[in-house]
C-alpha cells in the first residue's frame, strides 16, 4: 500500500494519496486546489488517480478536485447527504473502495458538517484490519471539529452528532490506530491543535481532553460557547465547493501593471495588499492598502482582512513572488487577482503619486511617551492568551480577528499605538485602521517581545 500525507502550508491543510502500485491505482482525499503534487507523485509511483474523495464541503480552503477530475478523468466522491451542484459519486456508512492492497471502509461522522465522514485504511498486503484513520475534522490531533460553520440553527444538533460521532462511532475502533487528520496546526477548524500532523485514537482518548467528555449535557456545555472567528472568506469557499470549483485555467493570467493602470484599478475599487515587511511598508505606501506581508497565517489574516468579492491588487518588494501570491490566494477563493504593480512602490512614486507612511515606534520612544502621559490610545492586538501572559499598563485589549470583522470604537483623530507579540500583526491591524479613516495610528517596532527585552515592566492579567 502506498499512503502519503501533503501538507499545505499557512492553512493547516492535509490530503492524502492512498493507493497500489501494484494495481496501479490510487485515491487522493481532501486535495487542495493546485495539484501538481499528487500527479508528480502518481507519475513517480507508476499510478493512475481513479478517486478523488472529500470527507466533507470544506470551509478553508478551496477544493482541486474538479482540476484532478479535468487532468485524470478520476470520479469524484462524497458522502450521499452532501449536496453539491456537481457531477459525482455517493458514499454511505460502511460503503468499500477497493485500491489493491489498500482498503477504504466510509465511516458516516457528522458533527464538523452534516456531511461529514472518516475512513478506515487498511493495508491487505499486511492485515485484515484496519491501520489508519482518515478522521477529516472529526478528530484532529489536541483537538476536535468546530461544529459551528453549518450555521447558528443547526449548532444544538451539530454538536449532538459530534459527540455521537466520537463516542458511539469512534468508541468502537481500537486505540492501535494511526489518525491522520484533514487539519493541523494553523487550521481555523478547531480551536487549539496540535503542532503534530498524527497520533493514535488510543493516544488522543488518553490526553485530549474533548474525548473524555462521555455525558452529552456536558460535551454541550463545552461546546455551544465561543469558536475561532469565521473568516470573510469562509462562506464563499463553501460556495465554491458546492457549486464546482472554477478551472484556474479560467482565473486571470498573471498581469503587471503600470503605476497608472495601478491607479484606475484602484479608483474601480480593487483592494490593495501590500505583501512588504513592516519597515518597508511603515517607509512608505500606497494609501488605502493593507498589509499583510508572507508568513505562516498570511492566508487566515486575508481572509479575515479581505472581502472575498474584491479584485485583488498586488504589491511586493520582489515581482518574482507573484506566482507564489496567486497560489495562496486561489487556494482560500481569492481569483480575481488583477495584477501587481510594475517596478514595486518606487515606480509608483516615481509617478508623483500620493504615498503614506506608518510610524514604527521605538520601544523607548514609547516608554517616554507613557511617562510624560503623552499617549493615550495603546491597542493589543494578540490573543487572549498573550494578553494575559502580560502586557503594558493602561494598555486596551482588542483581538486583531475581532478588529478586522467587527471593527472600532476609537476616536479618529487620537495618536494610537497598535502593538502585538513582534509587530507583524500590529501592522495589519494599523493598515487596517488607516484605511478606515484613523489619521496618527502607529505600530509598535519589534511588538511585546521588544519590549520584554528591554525590561520595561508588564502587568499580568490576575
Amino acid at each position: 500500500m502506498y499512503f502519503k500525507q501533503i501538507k499545505v502550508p499557512g492553512i493547516g491543510c492535509f490530503s492524502y494519496v492512498v493507493g497500489c502500485p501494484a494495481k496501479k491505482v490510487a485515491a487522493v482525499i481532501d486535495p487542495k486546489r493546485d495539484i501538481q503534487d499528487y500527479l508528480d507523485i502518481a507519475k513517480s509511483e507508476g499510478m493512475k488517480i481513479t478517486h478523488v474523495i472529500e470527507t466533507h464541503i470544506h470551509a478553508d480552503h478551496v477544493s482541486g478536485n474538479q482540476e484532478l477530475r479535468k487532468s485524470t478523468g478520476a470520479d469524484i466522491y462524497l458522502h450521499e447527504a452532501a449536496s453539491v451542484a456537481f457531477d459525482h459519486k455517493t458514499l454511505r456508512e460502511g460503503d468499500i473502495i477497493d485500491l489493491g492492497a489498500a482498503k477504504l471502509e466510509v465511516l458516516f461522522t457528522p458533527g464538523h458538517t452534516p456531511n461529514s465522514l472518516s475512513l478506515l485504511v487498511t493495508d491487505k498486503s499486511r492485515s485484515k484490519d484496519p491501520w489508519i484513520l482518515l478522521s477529516g475534522d472529526l478528530v484532529f490531533v489536541g483537538d476536535i471539529g468546530r461544529p459551528d460553520l453549518a450555521g447558528e440553527e443547526l449548532l444544538e444538533k451539530q454538536v449532538e452528532d459530534l459527540h455521537k460521532s466520537i463516542y458511539q462511532k469512534l468508541g468502537k475502533l481500537p486505540g492501535s490506530l494511526e489518525v491522520f487528520p484533514a487539519h493541523g496546526q494553523g487550521s481555523l477548524c478547531g480551536k487549539g491543535m496540535s503542532s503534530r500532523t498524527s497520533s493514535t485514537l488510543g493516544f488522543e482518548r488518553d490526553t485530549n481532553p474533548l474525548l473524555n467528555i462521555e455525558s452529552l449535557d456536558e460535551f454541550k456545555k463545552s461546546f455551544m460557547q465561543t469558536y475561532p472567528a469565521r473568516p470573510k472568506n469562509f462562506s464563499n469557499i463553501i460556495a465554491m465547493n458546492t457549486k464546482g470549483v472554477p478551472l484556474l485555467a479560467s482565473s486571470p493570467a498573471d498581469r503587471s501593471l503600470s503605476p497608472l493602470q495601478f491607479q484606475q484599478a484602484m479608483n474601480e475599487g480593487a483592494v490593495v495588499i501590500d505583501t512588504r515587511d513592516a519597515a518597508a511598508y511603515g517607509g512608505v505606501h500606497i494609501p488605502d492598502s493593507i498589509n499583510i506581508g508572507f508568513g505562516d497565517q498570511m492566508a487566515n489574516w486575508i481572509g479575515m482582512a479581505v472581502a472575498p468579492e474584491s479584485n485583488i491588487l498586488l504589491v511586493f518588494e520582489d515581482e518574482a513572488q507573484y506566482r507564489k501570491m496567486c497560489t495562496i490566494l486561489y487556494r482560500i477563493g481569492y481569483d480575481n487577482i488583477l495584477g501587481y504593480l510594475q517596478g514595486g512602490i518606487p515606480a509608483w512614486q516615481e509617478e508623483g503619486f500620493k504615498i503614506s507612511s506608518l510610524p514604527q515606534m521605538s520601544v523607548h520612544d514609547l516608554k517616554s511617551k507613557l511617562d510624560k502621559r503623552a499617549v493615550r490610545h495603546i491597542v493589543d492586538v494578540r490573543t487572549e492568551a498573550e494578553w494575559n501572559s502580560g502586557h503594558i499598563e493602561g494598555a486596551e485589549h482588542l483581538v486583531l480577528t475581532e478588529m478586522l470583522l467587527k471593527g472600532v470604537s476609537l476616536p479618529k483623530n487620537e495618536e494610537i499605538i497598535v502593538t502585538c507579540r513582534v509587530g507583524y500583526r500590529g501592522n495589519i491591524a494599523a493598515s487596517y485602521l488607516q484605511q478606515q479613516g484613523f489619521s496618527k495610528v502607529g505600530n509598535l517596532a519589534g511588538g511585546m517581545k521588544a519590549w520584554a527585552n528591554t525590561g520595561f515592566p508588564v502587568q499580568n492579567q490576575k
